[in-house]
C-alpha cells in the first residue's frame, strides 16, 4: 500500500492531503533557519517548534479514532499509521536538533539526558515512540498478534510523558503544554465513554467537553501552584477575564462544544442533501 493509495490500490485524495500537509511544519521551520529568521540561537528556537508540533501531531493522533467514532467515518483510519509515523518523525528531528544545538557533544548530550529530568522523560517518550513507529507495518502487526495492540497502548502513557516533558521546559508560560494536555484529556474523557459503551450523542459530547474545561482549569491551577512561584488563584481568576484572550480551559471547552455539533451538522447535511436529490438518497437507502 503506497502512502497516496487506500488498501484495495485505489488513489486516496485524503491520505494524500495528509502527506503534504504533515510537511508544512517543518519546511516552514526549515525556511526559517535559512533566512535567519529564527533569532539569536537560531537551532534551539528551531527545535522548540518542532517539539510544538511533535505534541500537535501526537495529540492529533489521538483524536482520529474517537473522531472515526463520532463522525462514523470509517476512512480516518487510513491515516492514522501515517500520522504517528509523523509524530515519530517530528520527535526524532526534536532531538536531532538537540544534538546541533549543543554542537554534536554526545558525551555532554548523554550527561545531560541522565541528570536533567525532563530531558530523561523527553528520550523515554521518544524511545517509546520508536518502538511504536518501528512496529507500524504490516508484517509487525501479523509477527506481533494480539500483543502488538498491548504494544500499542502505550501511547497514551507517551502521550502523558511528552506534555509533562512540554510542561518542564515552558518553565513560567505553560499555556501551550496546558492547552494541549486539555485536548488530550478530553480524547481521553472520549475514550472512557466508548469503553463504556456510552452513545457518542450530542448531549453526552457536551458533558464530556465541559468536564475537559474544567480539568483543564485545574491542571493549570495545580502546575502554577505546585511547580511556579506564581499565585495559582490568580491564574485560577484570569480564566474569568476576557481581556487579555481566553484561558486554555476555555479553548478546551469551545473545540469540544464543535465536536458535540458535528453529529447535528451531518444529520442536517444527510438532510439538506436529501431534499436537493432526493433520487440519489433514495438509491443509497
Amino acid at each position: 500500500m503506497a502512502l497516496w493509495t487506500d488498501r484495495s490500490g485505489r488513489f486516496s485524495l485524503l491520505k494524500t492531503g495528509v502527506l503534504l500537509l504533515v510537511f508544512v511544519p517543518a519546511a516552514m521551520v526549515a525556511y526559517a533557519l535559512w533566512q535567519n529568521d529564527l533569532g539569536p540561537l537560531p537551532y534551539k528556537e528551531a527545535l522548540h517548534r518542532i517539539g510544538d508540533w511533535t505534541i500537535r501531531f501526537l495529540v492529533i493522533t489521538l483524536a482520529l479514532t474517537p473522531l472515526q467514532r463520532i463522525l462514523g467515518w470509517p476512512r480516518l483510519a487510513l491515516i492514522r499509521r501515517m500520522l504517528g509515523v509523523t509524530t515519530f518523525a517530528y520527535a526524532l528531528a526534536h532531538f536531532s536538533l538537540y544534538i546541533v544545538n549543543e554542537k554534536f557533544d554526545l558525551a555532554f548530550v548523554v550527561s545531560e539526558i541522565a541528570l536533567r529530568i525532563y530531558l530523561t522523560i523527553g528520550f523515554v517518550a521518544l524511545f517509546g515512540l520508536s518502538l511504536l513507529a518501528m512496529t507500524s507495518t504490516d508484517w509487525a502487526v501479523r509477527k506481533l498478534g494480539r500483543n502488538w495492540k498491548r504494544l500499542h497502548l502505550i501511547v497514551y502513557a507517551l502521550a502523558a510523558l511528552a506534555l509533562l516533558h512540554y510542561f518542564i521546559q515552558s518553565k513560567i508560560d505553560v499555556s501551550q503544554p496546558v492547552l494541549w494536555s486539555g485536548f488530550f484529556l478530553l480524547l481521553m474523557i472520549y475514550r472512557v465513554v466508548m469503553k463504556l459503551r456510552w452513545p457518542l450523542s450530542p448531549l453526552v459530547l457536551v458533558g464530556c467537553a465541559i468536564l475537559a474545561g474544567l480539568l483543564t482549569a485545574g491542571v493549570e491551577f495545580a502546575w502554577y501552584g505546585l511547580a511556579t512561584g506564581v499565585g495559582p488563584f490568580r491564574v485560577l481568576k484570569a480564566n474569568l477575564a476576557f481581556a487579555y484572550g481566553l484561558r486554555p480551559a476555555w479553548v478546551v471547552l469551545i473545540a469540544g462544544l464543535a465536536v458535540a455539533a458535528l453529529p447535528w451538522l451531518k444529520q442536517a447535511y444527510g438532510l439538506a442533501s436529501a431534499r436537493l436529490n432526493p433520487a440519489r438518497s433514495a438509491a443509497t437507502r
